[in-house]
């Protein structure tokens, strides 16, 4: 079973995809959403949920107080899984709701045409992406973070570290069990040095 943990739709059940999804446990999505909001992350943030699956991530944010949420999921099954869990956080957030979207395409089709910032990116594909693929969306996705955006990316703990693109950067490393979950930021360009 999968719940929105805490905020204003805190305890609400989720649908979950009937295959092709690895939902993140309670556990994780819990360490996740407590470093966030250690970090002042979530509350009026806009937020990318990039492979949702179930949508749970970006819906706990939206829970959380995220004012906009895009929900990128290709699979038709799961797309529409998420639209239903969208649905329901909304009625749950009564008067405050988050803007939240789905797209359903795949995540490199809508990085490639994607405009505005994001200052809150969830990452967690599928296990078996490899390597290059990550780092071609990692690639995407850095034009398009606000100048203090967090970046987690969700991957098993056999995986590599990730190939971090020009205007990204490391953070932090946390295991978890089989998952490992990287921490990263924007980098801040650095400015002309100034005559003296």
């Amino acid at each position: 079973m999968t719940r929105i943990i805490a905020g204003a739709a805190g305890s609400l059940t989720l649908a979950v995809p009937r295959s092709g999804t690895r939902p993140t446990s309670d556990r994780v999505r819990e360490a996740i959403f407590s470093a966030l909001a250690a970090r002042d992350a979530i509350e009026g943030a806009a937020v990318l949920d990039l492979y949702a699956g179930s949508g749970a991530l970006g819906l706990e944010a939206a829970s959380r107080g995220a004012a906009e949420v895009v929900l990128v999921e290709r699979a038709k099954g799961a797309a529409d899984v998420c639209r239903r869990n969208a649905d329901a956080v909304g009625r749950a957030l009564r008067g405050r709701p988050a803007r939240v979207r789905v797209v359903p395409r795949a995540v490199a089709s809508y990085l490639e045409s994607a405009a505005g910032t994001f200052d809150l990116v969830l990452i967690d594909p599928p296990y078996e992406l490899g390597e290059r693929a990550l780092a071609h969306d990692l690639a995407l996705l850095a034009p398009l973070l606000s100048p203090d955006a967090v970046v987690v990316v969700e991957r098993s703990s056999r995986s590599p570290e990730p190939d971090w693109p020009e205007g990204i950067v490391a953070d932090r490393r946390r295991d978890h069990g089989e998952t490992t979950l990287w921490w990263a930021a924007r980098t801040q360009p650095e400015l002309p040095s100034q005559p003296a």
